[in-house]
């Protein structure tokens, strides 16, 4: 696939860049989609959950009553998880929700919301993205300019860049990342990609490791 390189400004440069068909056009796999995304957002978790058993609460241990001849269930202390204020019974504890995932079906999946956007016709590539300051005004209007202001863009660079960073760190729909942050998740989170010129050459350099 060959699409048209633009500046920041929206303006044809003239010049092509072909789309690797190995990362941007194989046939997807949903099931690599879904494995590679519910191990990004497992490990978003913190797991700090936790709740208290009875051995964690202060009170008496002193039997409430007989052990036989009450009538119902035999009695424990007033720590027991049956009675108001007791401990709570088979509650949540601190846990690692975090899980291995093969490399190979991690680039799989990457490949493959890749190729969905590239199918989509959601790719911008941009010759050269660059801010002498900090400036989220001048990041919108070139946002606007890319026609990306309203599709909750992802802005992917080769390397990182302090300013572009800084710009639109302020915008709640658009994100900046680095190829090597570049995630499945994060693919499929955005409606549309934009990407650097040399970021298209960086990605390639990824997946051949």
């Amino acid at each position: 696939m060959e699409l048209n390189i633009v500046n920041i400004k929206g303006e044809d440069t003239g010049r092509k860049v072909s789309l690797n068909d190995a990362i941007f056009g194989i046939e997807p796999n949903d099931h690599a989609i879904y494995l590679d995304v519910k191990q990004y957002l497992a490990n978003q978790r913190q797991g700090n959950h936790s709740s208290k058993g009875r051995s964690q609460l202060s009170g008496s241990t002193r039997k409430l009553g007989k052990q036989k001849g009450g009538g119902g269930a035999r009695p424990g202390d007033i720590k027991s998880g049956v009675r108001v204020g007791g401990g709570r019974m088979f509650g949540p504890v601190p846990r690692d929700y975090r899980f291995k995932l093969n490399k190979k079906v991690k680039q799989l999946a990457r490949k493959s919301a890749l190729t969905y956007k590239a199918l989509n016709n959601a790719i911008t590539v941009v010759d050269l993205m660059n801010f002498e300051a900090p400036n989220t005004k001048g990041f919108l209007a070139m946002t606007k300019s890319l026609q990306v202001a309203d599709k909750k863009p992802l802005i992917v660079l080769a390397n990182a860049n302090k300013n572009v960073y800084l710009s639109a760190r302020n915008l709640p729909k658009a994100k900046v990342l680095t190829v090597s942050e570049l995630s499945t998740y994060e693919v499929l989170n955005a409606k549309t990609l934009v990407l650097t010129e040399d970021a298209i050459g960086a990605l390639e350099q990824i997946f051949k490791a």
